[in-house]
């Protein structure tokens, strides 16, 4: 059996090894093999962007080598997919290389589009990636005062980020002495500040505990650059003197161009992982058009249920479990502070006080990821 994971971030890294360590013996036996594509030899651990774009790791921190996060019986090619024919189990690469499959993971995950918006990417700091995180620090050490608008576009990776640099502006300009000097107000698409309800309800106080300014159905439609202004899409309209964003995201360009879902996202069974249509077709993570969080904890336990059924397939000819949900997300509010939203398809969030402890377990498990996503956690 040919298993093709194409994507070495958090899901497709995770489906892999523990794939590999529950196939030991049929790969020793030459009954199976694991192949994973990426288009880097490098796995980033992308929550720690937001922590250097307040200065509080260095971009080296959050790279390993790919290769050294893989159980050593995965065939594993720097060699991004470039085209998915599901029709006859073959995908090729930018390489030229075909790949054929029995079981294929989509593991291609998401990316920021911040020029569906004119004017966003010029005119805006975020912290998506690495280059635009340490613009973000850079931009935050020079500012000496005024307005901060912070605005939101759905869909987007980590939906829990809005609030969380939110409660990082407030406690970055108050250890820097000028928090009475900045306004921030916090702008979010729908009619509540956050697309959970039980996260909109325990953030709403906080914010105005903080002093902290919001407006909801505020739609981003473009950015004035010249004269620092943010206009909606619903007619309203902020001067700025800092803008922070979380772009709108897609799914993979390689999903569109192969016509397997609209905007990048695969139409996925909730429970099974499946791709609609497709029996021999997984989709984890990011990549999915689930009604979850695009997080790392989502991906993580979809990975578990997809690894689990792929050597249970192979073992005994059928899946033995299913993907209820669960999604665990921290909540980092403010520099020493956290708590965590835990839920699943039928159970939302119960919010608890912030608290140190938590705060000191997510910094804690900055370290963790690196084992958690060989799947040894």
């Amino acid at each position: 059996m040919k298993i093709l994971v194409v994507g070495g971030g958090t899901g497709g890294t995770i489906i892999a090894n523990n794939v590999a360590r529950r196939l030991a013996s049929e790969i020793s036996a030459g009954k199976a093999g694991i192949t994973m594509l990426s288009d880097s030899d490098r796995h980033m651990y992308q929550p720690g962007l937001m922590y250097v774009a307040f200065g509080q790791m260095m971009p080296d921190e959050l790279y390993r080598d790919q290769a050294s996060l893989l159980e050593s019986s995965i065939d594993f090619h720097v060699d991004p997919a470039e085209n998915f024919d599901l029709d006859n189990n073959r995908v090729t690469t930018a390489s030229g290389r075909t790949h054929d499959y029995d079981i294929l993971v989509i593991a291609t995950g998401s990316r920021i589009m911040p020029k569906n918006i004119p004017g966003l990417n010029e005119g805006s700091e975020t912290f998506y990636t690495e280059e635009g995180a340490i613009k973000m620090f850079k931009a935050l050490r020079e500012f000496e005062g005024g307005r901060v608008a912070i605005v939101v576009g759905v869909p987007h990776k980590c939906p829990i980020a809005p609030v969380e640099v939110t409660f990082s502006l407030h406690d970055y300009f108050k250890s820097r002495g000028i928090r009475d000097k900045v306004e921030i107000k916090y702008h979010y698409p729908i009619n509540r500040i956050h697309s959970i309800e039980n996260v909109a309800a325990w953030a709403e106080p906080e914010f105005r505990r903080m002093g902290v300014e919001y407006e909801t159905l505020f739609n981003v439609e473009e950015v004035d650059v010249e004269n620092k202004i943010v206009k909606s899409l619903e007619g309203t309209e902020y001067q700025y003197d800092l803008l922070i964003s979380i772009p709108e995201h897609n799914g993979a360009e390689v999903i569109i161009n192969s016509e397997l879902g609209q905007d990048g996202w695969i139409p996925t069974d909730r429970h099974t992982l499946m791709m609609t249509g497709h029996d021999n077709v997984y989709v984890v993570g990011d990549t999915t058009d689930l009604p979850v969080s695009k997080t790392g904890s989502a991906a993580h336990f979809q990975a578990e249920v997809i690894a689990e059924n792929i050597a249970s397939v192979i073992k005994i000819g059928a899946p033995v479990t299913e993907y209820n949900g669960k999604v665990y997300c921290f909540i980092e509010a403010g520099f020493d502070k956290a708590t965590y939203a835990m839920f699943n398809y039928d159970f939302p969030p119960d919010l608890k006080e912030p608290n140190k402890s938590m705060h000191w377990f997510k910094v804690s498990y900055n370290k963790m990821y690196w084992s958690s996503v060989r799947g040894l956690l």
